[in-house]
């Protein structure tokens, strides 16, 4: 099994310069933890993730106010990714090795086409490699 079956494709996106609080409220809508930041909606090139971890610890404990953006809490440095024919396993390895919930999945050039969330995986992968790359997540 591939990363392009798994993958929610085409997923909502914000970019550095929107609020913080566009972020927080398309993960509410959607009911995810996280949104990939692009750098705009036409090139879609993965710029980073901003997370629910990020806007709690980076925005809200640090007493930041509405004109905060994106850009200043994201996380940018050592976003890992896959491409969309990367196989399920290479998938599993990285979040086990990274200790992370998502992977982006990109094509040439940093394209996003798409992202695998925990919760893809484990609908899919066989039981106990799940059960093994949750309890390494954990650990973080």
């Amino acid at each position: 099994m591939k990363a392009r079956d798994i993958m929610t494709a085409n997923p909502e996106v914000v970019t550095p310069d929107e609020p913080v609080t566009r972020a927080a409220r398309l993960m509410r809508d959607l009911d995810v933890g996280a949104i990939p930041v692009v750098e705009d909606r036409s090139s879609m090139r993965l710029r980073g993730l901003i997370t629910d971890r990020d806007i709690t610890v980076r925005h809200v404990a640090e007493g930041h106010g509405d004109e905060c953006t994106v850009g200043h809490h994201m996380t940018a440095d050592r976003i890992e990714t896959v491409r969309p024919d990367a196989d399920v396993d290479e998938v599993l390895s990285l979040m086990a090795r990274d200790q992370v919930r998502r992977v982006p999945v990109v094509e040439e050039g940093d394209r996003l086409v798409g992202i695998i969330a925990q919760a893809d995986v484990a609908k899919e992968a066989e039981p106990s490699k799940v059960a093994e790359v949750v309890e390494r997540i954990s650990e973080g």
